[in-house]
């Protein structure tokens, strides 16, 4: 007979869901698993599930600062087994970073073994490195066995870890932190542990203290490495009060005298969390490079402490110069960034600022207090109650043997006979004979004073906030003379706070080498040096179809200034120019000039000159050499024209006398003292005119003559008299034999 099949239906829960909503539900789970249980710190400790388990875990092991280390795999091993079911490299790491001077200010680890070092270099082996706690990490763990904290079950339920460590030192803030979560990230600087206990005492006196307040105690980070921090006091207070910023940190370094004026300059301090074997060798690419053209040799001559030498090229060059280029160029300054995004006492992130976060710890240490307390009294409570049992022995001791001995159920007739509780008749069952001596009574009668005083105490703390707030001060100062710089100087200020820096102007020649150039510019705007002073009339080669419009001669460390059709002055440095046998560069490349605008000028910069300019429309002025220099590719707007006027003329402001020679071939000739100095502007109207505008100007003076070049040959006309007017006349015709294109040069 056959069976008919029947279909299975797959068991469990099984639902028709839409793919966006089951992704989008699973990604938001990972998220908060991320967020809340792995990458942000919480407030309260510092500390994010992997540290905390670290130190839970080396707890266990018993490996507190006056006991000897254990090797890191046996810790690792009991993380990774109970309580942290990660790969055993990350968890290494983690430990490793807290072990490790250059990284946290105040390490949570003591190890012994080759922790890596501030090159990068990897710690060797978690068989081969030991570690245990440190005083500030028995700082952290003080009090966790009085019930300060919730416990949790452990991945695999079958153990307990805490949720958050009582921690008497503001660990977030001594030690920092950091970490990337998804959609949201963590940096927080370390800080001095002796300021931020004076900032908590202030703030449990004054708790309406104004964050400005907060900054004369916590007057910035401090780093493990030291260096120099270099930012404001209001950038500092703005970073604190939002809680997001940062902070720029300067190597620290001096200057070491050497022979016939030559010197060095050491660093020994770098910024924080600079690998300094990158540091140099980035250094060095840039050495190799000739970016650092001031730089002769860098040097690592470090051993425990730092110590980076670098060989100026020049003994003229001035240290302070060549030190703020360095810091310009290379991560001997660096920024660390603030975001204090934690979690809070609900679990939730949220970005705080500093003053949240100081009393975010100290509502923590108040929690840890009161119950704390409670533990405590709860202890007394039970004692007290077995000394009373005793003390009933004690007055009833024949009767207390005589029940011990003869009754079948002695702690049943204890209880009824004297009115003991189970505890009481417990103990007395429990109690040795040795104790039934005279002097014990006393002893226990003391004690049992003792803990009642002691009683009274703890009740009228748990009522009393003013009590309360006094007790956490104590603490806190406790705190504070443990890791203050008197105790220990490890404790003391690293990082400096220079807010009033020197401003340092360094001429953008300086770090040139000096050396002649010629410097070729074509009618279609391609642009090219040459080393040396070339002869100017010889044959140099084009792209096909293009000429010679600028050539002249520079040097090496000159700004060449280039003035546009459209008004617009740009400079580049001449050794930033394009050298070499080729045609060069596109000048278009270098700088943004619009393609229907063209070059009219070519030249470079000289210090205390002044230009005469002119506008097609006839409009113009007198502006100084140092108005003219730009510092972007977009150049700098000194002629303003309007639509469909263009610039048309630069000369040199020469002389007493100006010449403006018109489209139309009329010619004016007046006194320079007519046209204004200006900055910038339209200017004011140079000749006026019909039909046209300005062809070119020139200045000269009057006894020299006016002079124009035709051909290879310069004419020079002395007799201007029938030119000679005032500013804004229309002029006359040239004289015969004036140049045909209406140009002076």
């Amino acid at each position: 007979m056959k069976i008919p099949f029947e279909e299975e239906t797959p068991g469990g829960d099984v639902r028709d869901l839409a793919l966006s909503d089951a992704i989008s539900e699973r990604y938001l789970s990972y998220a908060l698993s991320i967020i809340m249980s792995r990458s942000l710190p919480d407030v309260r400790d510092g500390l994010k599930p992997v540290h905390r388990r670290l130190l839970y875990a080396m707890r266990l092991l018993k490996l507190n600062p006056d006991q000897g280390y254990k090797k890191c795999a046996r810790v690792i091993g009991d993380v990774i087994g109970k309580y942290h079911p990660h790969g055993d490299q990350s968890v290494y790491n983690a430990l490793v970073r807290l072990a490790q001077n250059f990284a946290v200010r105040y390490p949570l680890v003591d190890g012994q073994g080759n922790f890596g070092n501030i090159d990068g270099d990897n710690p060797a082996a978690m068989r081969y490195t030991e570690a245990r706690l440190t005083d500030v990490a028995s700082s952290i763990l003080e009090g966790i066995d009085e019930d300060t904290v919730d416990f949790k079950e452990t991945y695999d339920g079958e153990d307990k870890e805490p949720i958050v460590m009582p921690s008497t030192i503001p660990n977030l803030l001594a030690n920092g932190g950091e970490g990337i979560a998804v959609g949201m990230a963590c940096s927080i600087p370390p800080h001095n542990l002796e300021e931020l206990c004076r900032a908590l005492l202030h703030l449990i006196k004054f708790p309406n203290a104004s964050l400005k307040k907060m900054l004369e105690f916590i007057p910035g980070p401090d780093f493990p490495t030291g260096g120099i921090l270099v930012e404001t006091k209001e950038m500092i207070l703005a970073a604190y009060t939002t809680g997001r910023g940062g902070f720029r940190v300067r190597s620290r370094w001096s200057v070491e005298k050497q022979s016939r004026g030559q010197y060095l300059i050491v660093i020994n301090e770098i910024p924080y969390q600079i690998q300094k074997s990158r540091l140099i060798e980035k250094i060095a690419e840039l050495l190799l490079a000739k970016k650092l053209p001031f730089l002769e040799d860098i040097r690592d001559e470090s051993a425990e402490d730092i110590r980076i030498v670098l060989e100026p090229r020049k003994r003229s060059l001035d240290p302070k110069i060549v030190m703020e280029q360095m810091f310009r160029l290379t991560d001997l300054e660096t920024r660390i960034s603030l975001n204090m995004n934690v979690l809070d006492s609900e679990n939730t992130p949220k970005v705080m600022n500093i003053k949240e976060v100081l009393s975010a710890f100290l509502s923590h240490r108040h929690v840890v207090l009161m119950r704390r307390t409670q533990f405590r009294l709860n202890k007394i409570d039970h004692r007290i109650e077995v000394l009373e049992g005793y003390l009933a022995a004690y007055l009833n001791l024949d009767e207390v043997i005589r029940i011990i001995r003869e009754e079948d159920n002695p702690k049943k007739q204890l209880i009824i006979a004297f009115s003991l509780t189970e505890v009481q008749a417990e103990a007395i069952l429990n109690m040795r004979l040795r104790s039934l001596r005279k002097l014990e009574e006393i002893e226990l009668r003391a004690e049992h004073k003792e803990l009642s005083t002691e009683r009274v105490g703890l009740k009228k703390l748990q009522i009393d906030d003013i009590i309360q707030w006094a007790t956490i001060s104590e603490e806190i100062k406790k705190t504070k003379k443990r890791f203050s710089a008197k105790t220990n100087s490890e404790y003391g200020r690293r990082t400096s706070i220079e807010e009033g820096l020197e401003k340092i102007e360094i001429p953008d020649d300086i770090f040139t080498e000096k050396e002649p150039i010629t410097i070729i510019f074509s009618n279609k705007d391609w642009i090219k040096t040459s080393k040396s002073h070339i002869d100017l009339s010889g044959d140099i080669k084009f792209k096909d179809g293009d000429s010679s419009k600028f050539i002249f001669h520079a040097e090496s460390t000159d700004k060449v200034v280039f003035f546009a059709s459209n008004g617009r002055f740009f400079t580049i440095q001449a050794d930033k120019l394009p050298s070499g046998r080729g045609f060069g560069s596109p000048l278009r490349l270098m700088i943004d000039l619009p393609n229907e605008e063209e070059i009219i000028s070519v030249f470079s910069f000289s210090e205390n000159v002044k230009y005469i300019i002119a506008s097609e429309s006839g409009r113009g002025f007198i502006v100084k050499s140092e108005d003219l220099i730009a510092q972007t590719k977009n150049g700098k707007q000194i002629l303003n024209l309007k639509q469909e006027d263009k610039a048309v003329a630069i000369t040199e402001y020469l002389g007493s006398s100006v010449a403006v020679i018109g489209i139309n071939r009329k010619l004016l000739v007046f006194e320079s003292s007519e046209i204004p100095e200006m900055s910038k502007g339209r200017g004011v109207i140079l000749q006026k005119f019909k039909d046209g505008g300005i062809s070119d100007i020139t200045s000269f003076d009057p006894k020299n003559g006016l002079s124009w070049k035709i051909g290879d040959k310069i004419r020079i006309e002395k007799e201007l008299t029938p030119w000679i007017g005032k500013r804004s006349q229309s002029g006359r015709l040239a004289p015969k034999g004036f140049a045909k294109n209406n140009k002076f040069k």
